[in-house]
């Protein structure tokens, strides 16, 4: 009991960890400015829906095939020196952005930008892992998280007053700046040299799949791919949304949806580790389920507003309850396999939605997206449901 005790009041919020909750948090602004305005920016160019979606989407794959080496980066250079690396090819990546103003161009930018992102999420999540004490793991993480969720809050909508304001370019720029600073920020973050040696490769013979998806955690790596989804098609296609429904200001939905998502992670994270993944995931569900659908009808700014609200808790619940589930079926030796799996799948969901999506919304238009989109949270909902109900069935015949 004594134990116990001591591991609930272990600490937190060291040094080590304030560090990586600043400089995800700034990495992920970089990212999230660019989140409403490259769709505006390629219609801008001429571009078509089917080509906003496919430009929106394709760098998952590039995150996804970079990630399945991820263990040959920790053997050669390390976590920290990984994470580096992932920052600065992001940072390269946004002055591309700039520079080739062609349909094409972008789709080759984003591919490159999708190896930064892959490499950097990867690590940032993996070394907060390691940083985090294992008791308070789903706290922690949803702690970690809140760095992504007030980027959210304010980079989406910043980025579209900056283009409204002064320009694509403007938006670049601030991007960069972003990348710069979580790139200086690391360097003074120490990772735990017992947990980066843990983290080293143990099996030389691992297949592709298991490379992309770590034994034991295919059920919630399903239902991430779901939910990255449904959480892509707000993200790519909420601007273009609001303007086809001539919605002014839909910058103010990802504050309000951020601010939601701030005050359900600073919650749901102990009600995880305390009493487990159902009292999250089922709530969170059917909150995000809620807001897609209100989506579906939204003619004003009010409703969309209302949408978000739902949205915003929903995905507060949902994110780091998938992420932890999946971390902790896991030996720590495969943390950053597992952080890898999470990212995968979150990344198939978010990008081959946005391509199959923006292909439907040429033909349905955008608001169809967000029908889709609760169709898929309908099926989480039912798949989860009948994965616990045969969980609890199990338990009591094993009793």
């Amino acid at each position: 009991m004594k134990s116990n005790l001591q591991d609930k009041n272990e600490k937190l919020w060291t040094k080590d960890f304030w560090i990586l909750f600043f400089t995800n948090g700034l990495f992920f602004a970089g990212f999230q400015l660019l989140i409403p305005v490259i769709p505006l920016y390629v219609t801008w160019l001429g571009g078509t829906s089917a080509q906003v979606g496919l430009i929106a989407g394709i760098f998952v794959f590039s995150a996804i095939f970079i990630r399945l080496f991820t263990d040959v980066g920790i053997e050669k250079f390390g976590k920290r020196y990984c994470l580096f690396i992932g920052i600065i090819i992001s940072f390269l990546s946004v002055a591309g952005y700039y520079i080739w103003t062609s349909v094409g161009g972008l789709l080759a930018i984003r591919i490159i930008h999708g190896i930064g992102l892959g490499i950097a999420t990867t690590f940032y999540a993996t070394i907060a892992a390691d940083i985090i004490p294992a008791s308070r793991c789903g706290e922690g993480m949803g702690y970690f998280g809140l760095g992504t969720t007030l980027a959210m809050a304010v980079a989406p909508a910043a980025g579209i007053w900056l283009m409204n304001e002064y320009g694509f370019g403007a938006v670049f720029l601030v991007s960069a700046v972003c990348q710069i600073h979580a790139l200086i920020g690391v360097y003074f973050c120490a990772v735990p040299t017992v947990a980066q040696a843990d983290g080293l490769p143990q099996d030389v013979s691992r297949s592709l799949l298991e490379r992309f998806m770590e034994n034991g955690t295919r059920f919630p790596a399903f239902l991430t791919m779901l939910f990255g989804f449904c959480y892509g098609s707000v993200l790519t296609f909420i601007a273009v949304f609001a303007k086809e429904a001539n919605i002014a200001n839909p910058g103010y939905f990802f504050l309000l949806g951020t601010l939601c998502m701030c005050l359900s992670r600073a919650v749901t994270g102990r009600i995880f580790d305390s009493k487990g993944p159902v009292w999250v995931i089922l709530p969170g569900a059917f909150l995000f389920l809620l807001g897609l659908a209100l989506l579906t009808t939204t003619t004003s700014l009010y409703m969309m507003l209302v949408a978000s609200t739902f949205y915003g808790f929903g995905v507060g619940a949902l994110f780091p309850a998938l992420q932890t589930w999946i971390l902790n079926l896991v030996p720590a030796s495969r943390r950053s396999g597992a952080s890898a799996t999470f990212y995968n799948v979150l990344d198939i969901g978010v990008g081959g939605g946005a391509i199959l999506l923006g292909m439907l919304a040429g033909v349905t238009g955008y608001a169809s997206v967000y029908m889709y989109s609760a169709a898929a949270m309908f099926v989480f909902l039912v798949a989860y449901g009948y994965y616990y109900i045969a969980d609890k069935k199990r338990e009591v015949l094993e009793m």
